[in-house]
């Protein structure tokens, strides 16, 4: 990797370099999102004084990860080289990592939906163990960073061979989810409506990831214009019930909620 002042002044110089910055940038802060939506699900669960630091420590250790991988890059690379074949379909550790972050995903989505729907569930395998410890939160924030790391990774040697432009959009991105973290948590927290749709897309995008570790190639854009029009469905009952609070507090004299 070069680091060089006249490398980076002539990066800085370069138009195409400028093009593969923002569009690097634009990725990184949109798998942050998912990154987020898992965030805010797991450190909720978190007694209130500790959920904050495990936000800022989950996000740091996965930015000291990411830095880590990009260092590695040329194995990284290698990752995407078939190991075995199963019905035609070569398999690399890419593959294999993404199908496992898929499932761990959907497993911890369903989980989680089971345990809202039926508040008197019985215990779960590893729920006391792991799931619910800060240890364990913090070592299912850097899992799941893990698989979007070397899958962005990859993605992006595709759209420039500088390093440098991957490291400024990897800090970028890690910056927005720090500044995201804790306002997307606590309105998550506050809606409950909001937790299931949030479990909801990580459902879909645990089975993106496997659908991707099989071969299949599925539109980034069709999923996330699938999570926009949600949201914004969801934004609108939100308006509706806010209406519907004011005017039944009108009628019984109740000061109006805001």
């Amino acid at each position: 990797m070069d680091f060089s002042p006249d490398y980076l002044l002539a990066l800085a110089t370069d138009p195409v370099a400028w093009v593969a910055l923002v569009t690097l940038i634009a990725m990184e802060v949109v798998l942050g999102i998912d990154n987020l939506i898992f965030i805010s699900i797991v450190t909720n669960k978190l007694p209130e004084h500790q959920r904050h630091r495990a936000r800022r420590i989950g996000i740091g250790l996965a930015l000291i990860l990411r830095l880590a991988l990009l260092g590695t890059i040329a194995f990284i690379v290698q990752l995407t080289t078939p190991i075995f074949t199963v019905f035609g379909h070569g398999f690399s550790w890419r593959d294999l990592i993404l199908v496992a972050g898929g499932l761990f995903l959907v497993w911890k989505a369903t989980t989680e939906i089971h345990h809202r729907v039926d508040p008197n569930h019985g215990p779960d395998v590893f729920e006391g163990a792991v799931a619910a410890t800060f240890a364990g939160t913090i070592a299912q924030i850097l899992l799941l960073d893990l698989v979007f790391s070397i899958d962005s990774i990859i993605t992006a040697v595709g759209m420039t061979e500088h390093v440098p432009i991957m490291v400024i959009a990897v800090l970028f991105a890690v910056g927005v989810m720090l500044v995201a973290a804790t306002p997307l948590a606590n309105f998550v927290n506050a809606n409950p409506t909001i937790v299931m749709l949030a479990l909801g897309f990580l459902i879909m995008i645990g089975m993106t990831l496997i659908a991707e570790g099989f071969g299949a190639h599925v539109p980034k854009g069709y999923v996330y214009a699938a999570m926009a029009f949600s949201t914004a469905i969801e934004g609108l009952n939100l308006l509706a019930r806010r209406a519907r609070q004011k005017q039944e507090a009108g009628k019984s004299g109740l000061p109006r909620a805001r």
